[in-house]
């Protein structure tokens, strides 16, 4: 271990954040047991179902930003993370932690997103616990979620199941969520206004996988980290390289000029309503007409393959023919972004 203290970088989603999880947190709760980097864990068959569990916890800021809230961002987040173990979620429990001097009105907005946001899902709120801290020291409100679902496929996707020759597609537009709320955090006057992307995906996932089955290897929400990390995530488990093409990776322009104006990588921008599907080449375009369907997966197109490597990497060609290597995160560029 080479840090004596945390940073923001370690809550940032990168490579200080896999050190922290893997030098730290794993070994402290399960010391000798088997860890991975998958969003949710799939629990033992105890009645016939098999589960996927998962907790998530938010703290963005502002709470309220253009395309959604804390609220929303906290249902779609942890019903994300459960589609993409090819899970139904069922149930979700809500934390909240509320700063003295959080105003009624803006507790009942969260909440009403929440509601809002869990009936989209199809996911039902049953279970939670509120407290609140002295002015000062909440940032208003921060949010914790747990959730369960029902997996809807065996073997289920996951992050190892990768393979060379498989085909690499994004759902959506890259950098959105990152984006909206940077613009609003720096009150930053634009001609076009970004929103946020965040939206609850498992209707559409959950129908990929039912459709699909066997076919979808894999499926990852590129939040912190982006699509940058998303991709050494997958790479990483499943011992391959991930090539992207640039040219194929749908960006809005407003999107990609607020990333130039401060100095982004757009592949590091969180996004809050996308995916990245691993699934067999032969598959990938009715995958992709499939996604395009759903309102959520009409900007989805065929953005990479995946390789052979005797090490994992992430490689971009780029639009001018040429390629480079997409580097590990090493934290959060945006601090407090979901």
């Amino acid at each position: 271990m080479s840090f004596s203290s945390l940073t923001l970088a370690h809550g940032g989603g990168g490579f200080r954040t896999e050190r922290l999880l893997r030098e730290i947190i794993f070994p402290g709760v399960r010391p000798g047991q088997p860890a991975t980097m998958d969003d949710s864990a799939i629990l033992p068959d105890t009645s016939g179902a098999r589960l996927a569990f998962t907790t998530d916890s938010f703290i963005v800021s502002p709470l309220f930003f253009p395309g959604g809230d804390i609220g929303r961002l906290a249902v779609a987040g942890t019903v994300n993370d459960l589609a993409v173990v090819g899970a139904k979620p069922l149930y979700l429990s809500l934390g909240l932690i509320l700063e003295e001097g959080l105003g009624v009105e803006t507790l009942k907005a969260i909440c009403e997103s929440i509601r809002a946001a869990a009936d989209e899902a199809g996911v039902e709120v049953v279970t939670g616990d509120t407290k609140v801290v002295e002015r000062g020291k909440g940032d208003g409100c921060y949010i914790n979620t747990a959730g369960i679902g029902q997996l809807l496929a065996d073997p289920p996707p996951l992050l190892s199941r990768a393979r060379p020759g498989d085909a690499v597609i994004v759902t959506g537009t890259l950098g959105d969520h990152g984006a909206a709320v940077m613009a609003r955090r720096e009150s930053l006057a634009l001609d076009s206004p970004v929103r946020s992307d965040t939206a609850p995906l498992s209707r559409m996932l959950n129908a990929l996988v039912e459709r699909f089955g066997p076919a979808i290897h894999a499926l990852k929400d590129p939040t912190r980290g982006g699509l940058a990390m998303a991709c050494h995530e997958i790479a990483e488990a499943s011992a391959v390289q991930i090539e992207l093409d640039e040219a194929a990776l749908r960006v809005r322009p407003e999107v990609q000029g607020i990333c130039d104006l401060l100095g982004l990588d757009i592949l590091e921008v969180a996004n809050e309503g996308k995916a990245v599907v691993i699934c067999e080449a032969a598959a990938a375009r009715a995958v992709v007409e499939f996604l395009g369907g759903f309102d959520y997966g009409r900007q989805a197109s065929l953005a990479g393959r995946v390789v052979e490597s005797d090490q994992p990497l992430v490689v971009l060609k780029t639009r001018i023919g040429g390629e480079r290597l997409v580097a590990k995160p090493a934290g959060e560029i945006l601090p407090r972004i979901c």
